[in-house]
């Protein structure tokens, strides 16, 4: 028998120190250069995006991938990609840690949509209140202290 499998995590990670690094101007070369690892990996991009300090991922993630394995090749590729490049002079790197939540498949509509309206969607809220938001919808135990 074949192995089949849908296992779509919503994946965000902020800039080291919530820094707003990401300059609009170069966050689609960052993406496309996501998307490219993604496509090495054997995942799925559904859709990216992000604002100056965090970016969201959603992506279904190929069986013989670990989702930890998958966030630190993403970001030690890209950090060297930004630096090579010079894409965003503020950028200092990324946060440790990451939010992974794992959703059905009929949730993808929703989460694209959500994903795509970042920029309106942090004119009226922060990245800490998003955050919060997100591990509480998702029943996750969380530390304040880590929020900021």
């Amino acid at each position: 028998m074949s192995t089949h499998t849908q296992i779509m995590y919503h994946i965000v990670f902020g800039t080291k120190l919530r820094t707003p690094s990401l300059v609009k101007k170069n966050r689609t070369v960052l993406f496309k250069y996501f998307w490219g690892v993604l496509k090495n990996k054997k995942c799925h991009l559904y859709r990216i995006n992000g604002v100056e300090d965090h970016v969201h991922i959603l992506t279904h993630i190929h069986p013989s991938v670990a989702l930890s394995d998958l966030i630190k090749d993403l970001k030690l590729a890209s950090s060297a990609f930004i630096k090579e490049k010079k894409l965003f002079p503020a950028f200092r790197g990324w946060q440790k840690g990451y939010a992974a939540f794992s959703h059905h498949y009929n949730d993808k509509d929703r989460l694209v949509n959500y994903i795509k309206d970042q920029e309106n969607h942090h004119k009226y809220v922060t990245w800490s209140e998003e955050l919060e938001a997100l591990l509480k919808e998702h029943k996750i135990e969380f530390d304040e202290r880590y929020l900021l």
